[in-house]
């Protein structure tokens, strides 16, 4: 594979071999986010667990202490009284079985995440293949599957992540924009990483944590030394 210029500089400037403390690999991501956009920071967690396994999921969500740095756009379908508290928590988009059609006809995905109350979730579930491959479907694990809609839009508008393992193994998550500076992405480091922690199955044997990397959108990645997490 080729590198840009700049992710060769990046390269050179630090050893991609060497564990760093979290503050000093933060520092190190952001030094290396180089293009001229504000690029995302993002943390990947490799964990010693076997995703096959229903009992060692790791999977939860999370309002990082300064959020991600990008503003999601929400749709909420429901009805009556719940449609109008999404309305006044700040939801984009708002409504019911004409939304639902709108994704199916249309093809329209101008949002970021879904929420819906319970007593939709039947008619959500008809666009179900057009949303599960684009990470959409409303979960109640990920809280976007509730009543109280109103603290859903809010937490989301706040900055809520969802991290989750993937098939190997692998937790990739943002963790803010290298505008927030290295105190601010430290602690959302450290609150994500508490969770992931704590998230840990009674099923899981052996070493938890296998590795700890940062890396900005188009940077190289950091590695972590997480045995001081």
């Amino acid at each position: 594979m080729k590198y840009g210029k700049k992710y060769a500089e990046s390269v050179k400037s630090y050893d991609r071999a060497k564990q760093y403390d979290a503050q000093e690999a933060v520092k190190l991501a952001i030094e290396n986010a180089k293009a001229k956009f504000d690029e995302t920071i993002e943390l990947h967690v490799r964990l010693g667990i076997d995703p096959r396994q229903a009992d060692q999921q790791v999977r939860g969500v999370l309002v990082l202490p300064h959020g991600t740095g990008k503003t999601k756009k929400v749709l909420v379908i429901a009805k009556g009284e719940r449609a109008d508290q999404a309305q006044a928590a700040g939801a984009d988009f708002v409504g019911a079985e004409e939304m639902v059609q709108k994704i199916q006809t249309e093809n329209w995905f101008g949002f970021d995440v879904m929420i819906t109350t319970p007593d939709m979730m039947g008619v959500v579930g008809r666009i179900g293949r057009l949303l599960g491959p684009k990470g959409l479907m409303p979960n109640p694990k990920s809280g976007t599957v509730t009543m109280d809609v109103a603290k859903a839009v809010s937490e989301v508008k706040a900055g809520k992540v969802e991290y989750r393992l993937d098939k190997t193994a692998i937790i990739h998550c943002p963790i803010g924009k290298k505008s927030f500076g290295v105190e601010k992405i430290l602690e959302n480091f450290n609150a994500l990483m508490d969770a992931i922690v704590k998230a840990k199955p009674a099923a899981a044997k052996g070493q938890y944590v296998k590795s700890v990397s940062l890396a900005s959108t188009m940077g190289p990645g950091v590695k972590v030394n997480y045995n001081k997490l």
